[in-house]
């Protein structure tokens, strides 16, 4: 199973605008590819409803669905806090959350890491201390497996900068969930991870100059 890249979309039903489903669909029809399932609050069984119901919307398109937390539910792929567990489960597909250069020591069998927080985000006011692309930078040169860019980023010109420091692409939950049009933006900032939208989607686009894009 290949890694993520490019625009990875990670939920939070309390910040979406729209009922999650609805949210979610817009990001794939803009080229959202991975999506990251949190929501740790719901009970197994709903959580476990919701995953099949946003592996349905991505199978159209292979997309993949990662779920927060080491239960796969009824899929092949994870992602775990930095916390632990350790040793990770045996799965296709395992990412971490790390934030320092010795939780990326720690790493063993994972497949890729979030290193955040990249920019000040409102989703998690205070939290820190803020890397920076040079932060970000020097944890991708520590880093053994491709690392995801997360926190904060909700412009172009953010986007452009963590590719710049060596990320193999951004996760994005706070824009995406409260954008007024969610696949305008992930359309938008694909342009800019070297994720580019499918053919159908970039038509609709005019033709037009890469901008920078705002939620």
């Amino acid at each position: 199973m290949t890694t993520p890249v490019g625009i990875v979309v990670v939920t939070d039903r309390r910040l979406a605008r729209r009922p999650l489903v609805e949210v979610v669909a817009a990001a794939v029809d803009g080229g959202a590819r991975w999506v990251v399932l949190r929501e740790k609050d719901l009970p197994r069984d709903e959580r476990a409803a919701l995953a099949d119901g946003l592996r349905a919307l991505l199978a159209p398109v292979a997309g993949t669905l990662i779920v927060a937390g080491p239960d796969p539910l009824g899929g092949d792929a994870v992602h775990l806090a930095a916390a632990g567990p350790y040793p990770p489960p045996a799965l296709p597909l395992v990412g971490r959350s790390c934030h320092d250069a010795t939780e990326l020591r720690r790493l063993s069998t994972e497949s890729y890491v979030t290193v955040s927080p990249v920019f000040p985000t409102p989703s998690k006011p205070g939290y820190g201390p803020i890397l920076g692309p040079q932060g970000l930078a020097r944890l991708v040169r520590c880093s053994p497996v491709p690392v995801l860019a997360l926190g904060g980023v909700a412009s172009a010109e953010q986007a452009v900068a963590c590719v710049a420091a060596g990320a193999a692409g951004v996760a994005v939950m706070g824009a995406v969930m409260r954008s007024r049009d969610p696949a305008e933006l992930v359309r938008g900032l694909s342009r800019f991870t070297g994720c580019v939208a499918p053919p159908t989607l970039r038509a609709t686009a005019g033709g037009s100059q890469p901008r920078e894009v705002h939620p």
